[in-house]
């Protein structure tokens, strides 16, 4: 007999929701057959049976569930029926808590008793927390120092103070929605659960916002890339592609890249160390059913335009079928928001993929006037704007950066190279 566990699939998961059994209790099974589907942070997850034999199911539908659960049992019948429920681990408390409890004394009440030492022994513990956060811990009169940060390196961010004030029974711990505002519209309100995906989206903007940042906003001259993609799509859709302005976008990012290296990078805070990649794998923001995804094209230096073009509608489907991979969206250098595909928008502030450096937002072609010489003649002009880590490059950085992906974009000769 075989446990089905909920393993540790990386990417710092340690939860998901249960979405669907795709089979019965009781089912005869195949080995690798797929069992469930798990939807985690990240991407939906099929978990896959180790052997062939007769199904238990441990938990219904629709559950949480953290790493290492026990899920299901896999086995003959026999040795079924005598496997019972998994039981529940509690979580050992430390030695003062028992002697705590043993002496008819609540932990908290405890730790409360000896606020000084509890404040000593963290003085020398370094915080990192934004001004905000600092004065909210203030606010709330909460020593910021024995609050568990949740951003990277440890930072503290705003819900961490209010998560600790309302463990701590702090009256104004929460904004909370009014009480009577909600009995005075009962039955015209509804609360509505966040589903896995977007608290990971929630978390991922938390992380995002401890990076300190700027923006850089430019238009690019696209009439020759306009040209180039009306050149090359009647042969593309011989081909079974669907070809679009973002191919080219993509390989004249990557030539950037290669000279601002700086911004296919991330930063790591605790070695005060930029962590530069040599390698070029541009992330997608992709819109899913359940919310935002990134997708990766891995490699793109290497990769043709119709190979791309390829594999950006390719992902894009797995995206909306739910049926991407956390490997397909894992390991991005730099990420292109497409807000121009949603049909509008003229100029934006993207919020970066965190760890990376930048993020570049790609706008609506719009037709406006260009200057060419003494001529106004009617073009083709693409917006972009440009956040990046202000700790890793400068304001004079991103604008070159924006010029040099300008220049390409704006380049015949480049684009028919590509072409």
């Amino acid at each position: 007999m075989k446990e089905i566990k909920f393993v540790d699939i990386g990417e710092g998961i340690t939860e998901g929701h249960l979405h669907k059994w795709l089979v019965k209790d009781g089912d005869t099974v195949k080995e690798d057959q797929s069992l469930a589907q798990i939807e985690t942070d990240k991407a939906v997850v099929n978990v896959p049976s180790p052997i062939s034999g007769t199904i238990k199911l441990l938990i219904k539908e629709d559950q949480n569930v953290k790493v290492g659960d026990l899920l299901a049992y896999v086995g003959e019948p026999a040795e079924l029926s005598a496997a019972g429920a998994p039981q529940a681990v509690q979580k050992q408390q430390p030695a003062s808590q028992l002697n705590a409890v043993a002496a008819g004394i609540a932990p908290e009440t405890q730790r409360a008793s000896k606020p000084e030492a509890a404040a000593s022994a963290t003085q020398q513990k370094e915080v990192l927390a934004t001004p905000s956060v600092r004065k909210l811990a203030r606010e709330l009169n909460i020593d910021i120092s024995i609050v568990t940060g949740t951003g990277p390196s440890g930072r503290v961010l705003e819900n961490d103070v209010r998560s600790y004030a309302m463990k701590s029974g702090h009256p104004s711990a929460m904004p909370k929605f009014s009480e009577v505002t909600e009995e005075k519209h009962a039955g015209e309100i509804e609360r509505i659960p966040l589903s896995q995906t977007r608290k990971a989206i929630a978390k991922n903007m938390e992380l995002s916002w401890t990076i300190p940042r700027a923006s850089h906003m430019d238009i690019a001259n696209a009439t020759s890339l306009s040209s180039m993609v009306q050149k090359e799509k009647e042969k593309m859709q011989k081909l079974g592609i669907k070809l679009t302005f973002l191919p080219f976008i993509i390989k004249a990012v990557v030539e950037a890249l290669k000279e601002y290296p700086r911004f296919n990078a991330s930063y790591d805070h605790e070695k005060g160390e930029i962590i530069q990649k040599k390698y070029y794998n541009i992330g997608l923001a992709a819109e899913a059913p359940d919310g935002l995804k990134v997708i990766v094209i891995k490699n793109a230096d290497r990769k043709s335009i119709s190979q791309i073009a390829k594999e950006v509608r390719e992902l894009g489907d797995k995206v909306r079928n739910q049926t991407i991979s956390i490997e397909e969206m894992r390991d991005s250098t730099f990420t292109i928001t497409n807000i121009g595909s949603l049909g509008g928008g003229f100029l934006s502030v993207p919020m970066i993929n965190y760890p990376e450096v930048a993020i570049l937002g790609v706008h609506l072609v719009r037709e406006m006037p260009v200057v060419q010489g003494d001529m106004v003649k009617v073009g083709k002009i693409l917006p972009l704007s440009l956040t990046f880590d202000h700790r890793v490059v400068d304001g004079a950085d991103a604008v070159l950066f924006c010029n040099a992906v300008i220049r390409y974009i704006e380049d015949p000769n480049f684009l028919e190279m590509l072409g």
